[in-house]
């Protein structure tokens, strides 16, 4: 029979005790077992090898070069060993358990439904929960612990760390008959001529837009406001005014009557990103499907991507 075949590992961990603690009696206290039991174990080992491993004296135990030797081996097995154990177990955390997320309503009709899809179908076992919620929920959701992380629009301030997904423009949808001429772009000086229609207060778009124009001395006119994009969309095609909305949302728009120009002087851009507590460490499954989200929306086109 092969060496190690014969060789329980509590035998052998019992002999990386003994050797780190260099004593029988400290080793025996460590592992709750009396000092015979323990005796016993390296005797056994020793036996069955055919080598001392110890020098033994009244005041110290110490290895002996072949006791060094099985030390140093025996040491770099059982790391080996609880490393494919951790990864076995992480990977099966990882397809198991519950997550939850926030995103904002432009991630969560846009980009979401393919990714969760895929996602929920190779992971089975995992419950996922979604909550659309504005930026402002959605911060607040994630400040109080109400879900794992969020997809969303990045904030200043230290509160939460951000890992940027992409960065887009935005546009203005215009009625084609506001315009005197066929153009492809319009400035945020011109655009505040026109009747406005924005989203309310707790929407990451508003707030950008408001502060492009506040840098540039002019005021958003909140004459017609409305929550969801696709409404503010919807008004702009019935032409009741302009409305200003990322290019990912207008690039997938059905438009008739309304035509999409860039905003310039200055171009105004916001940036979508996966966001976390400081320091937070994920469950397995929450960091496989935020990676996943990251990856995915950063492989596509069109759109200025963040790193």
């Amino acid at each position: 029979m092969d060496v190690i075949g014969s060789i329980n590992l509590k035998v052998l961990q019992t002999f990386l005790v003994v050797a780190e603690k260099a004593s029988f009696r400290a080793a025996a206290d460590a592992l709750n077992r009396s000092h015979s039991a323990v005796s016993a174990q390296i005797a056994q080992i020793e036996a069955q090898i055919g080598v001392s491993l110890f020098e033994r004296t009244t005041r110290s135990v110490t290895l002996t070069p072949e006791g060094q030797h099985l030390y140093d081996s025996a040491r770099k097995a059982f790391y080996e060993i609880n490393l494919g154990l951790r990864h076995i177990r992480e990977e099966g955390d990882a397809k198991r358990g519950q997550l939850s997320l926030a995103c904002s309503s432009h991630m969560a009709s846009i980009y979401l439904p393919p990714i969760l899809t895929a996602f929920v179908h190779a992971n089975p076992g995992i419950a996922v929960t979604v909550r659309e919620l504005t930026s402002r929920d959605l911060y607040e959701a994630l400040r109080n612990k109400e879900v794992d992380f969020a997809v969303g629009p990045v904030e200043e301030g230290p509160a939460f760390d951000f890992t940027t997904i992409m960065v887009e423009h935005l546009q203005a949808l215009v009625p084609r008959n506001f315009l005197d001429r066929p153009r492809d772009s319009m400035t945020l000086a011109e655009l505040s001529r026109f009747p406005m229609l924005v989203q309310t207060k707790g929407t990451a778009v508003r707030r950008v837009l408001e502060d492009a124009m506040r840098t540039q001395g002019l005021e958003v006119s909140t004459r017609y406001q409305f929550i969801h994009a696709d409404t503010v969309l919807a008004m702009a095609e019935a032409g009741l005014g302009v409305a200003v909305l990322p290019a990912s949302r207008l690039d997938r728009a059905n438009l008739t009557t309304t035509t999409v120009l860039n905003l310039t002087e200055p171009c105004v851009t916001r940036s979508m990103a996966l966001i976390t507590l400081p320091r937070q460490k994920l469950s397995p499954a929450a960091r496989s499907l935020a990676d996943k989200i990251v990856q995915e929306i950063r492989k596509l086109p069109h759109f200025i991507r963040g790193t």
